[in-house]
């Protein structure tokens, strides 16, 4: 299988993602948004597209102005049905561009913060095998608000009230990361700081680095709805 990723940043890469591509035994292949010489690869040469996050604004092309291109190459691999999985960033670009409605969030949310599953998605091949309630880190501060026509809501968290959606099977957005390790959560800390203004949904540095047993269990999760993807897509059924 070959997978293609999208990074924005050097600082958001695909974390424990990758290390399951690997042991996969995946062909890996990826565009580096940052860089000058990026380029999208043909829809013939991948399987799956991983959309990574940033910190930029799905609206901001005058400032970014490779996101008209990148949209046009998002919307492109879901028409040719490809299984896409986007995260933050990227769950927000894929609703942009199927229709939905990318706005801020009432409320930013930094940190370690609980998500709830709704029962149809507990019903579901993919995500039956999580508890209704499940630890996740976010971090962002826009949101997709308004879910495209054919996606469907599969959790909620207090702050935010669409964190993952389905499109036709498989087409996933998550608002949340499970993919970050340690090394991404500092850069983040690093990077990001002037972010954490304290608010009702904003951890300190101090409490989103005091939990590695919520990292340790996001990354079980990470791998446990990647081998469920793989599962399904080698018997045909997404």
């Amino acid at each position: 299988m070959n997978l293609h990723y999208v990074q924005h940043v050097p600082f958001e890469h695909p974390g424990t993602i990758l290390t399951w591509a690997k042991q996969q035994g995946c062909s890996l292949s990826r565009t580096l948004m940052y860089e000058d010489s990026s380029r999208f690869p043909q829809q013939k040469d991948f399987d799956w597209l991983i959309v990574m996050g940033g910190p930029m604004n799905v609206d901001e092309e005058a400032l970014y102005p490779w996101l008209k291109k990148e949209k046009k190459f998002i919307a492109e691999s879901i028409k040719e049905g490809k299984v896409v999985v986007g995260i933050c960033l990227g769950a927000q670009l894929i609703a942009a561009v199927l229709g939905g409605k990318v706005t801020k969030n009432p409320c930013k949310e930094i940190g370690w913060f609980p998500i709830s599953f709704d029962d149809e998605a507990q019903t579901m091949p993919l995500f039956s095998q999580f508890a209704k309630e499940m630890m996740v880190f976010q971090w962002h501060g826009d949101t997709f608000s308004e879910l495209p026509q054919e996606a469907r809501c599969l959790a909620k968290s207090i702050g935010c009230k669409n964190q993952a959606f389905v499109y036709r099977r498989r087409v996933f957005g998550f608002q949340y990361h499970l993919e970050n390790t340690a090394e991404i959560i500092h850069d983040l800390l690093l990077h990001c700081a002037d972010e954490l203004v304290p608010d009702t949904y904003v951890q300190t540095q101090e409490e989103i680095v005091s939990h590695p047993e919520y990292m340790e269990q996001a990354q079980l999760n990470m791998g446990r709805f990647l081998d469920g993807l793989d599962a399904l897509y080698k018997k045909g059924e997404i």
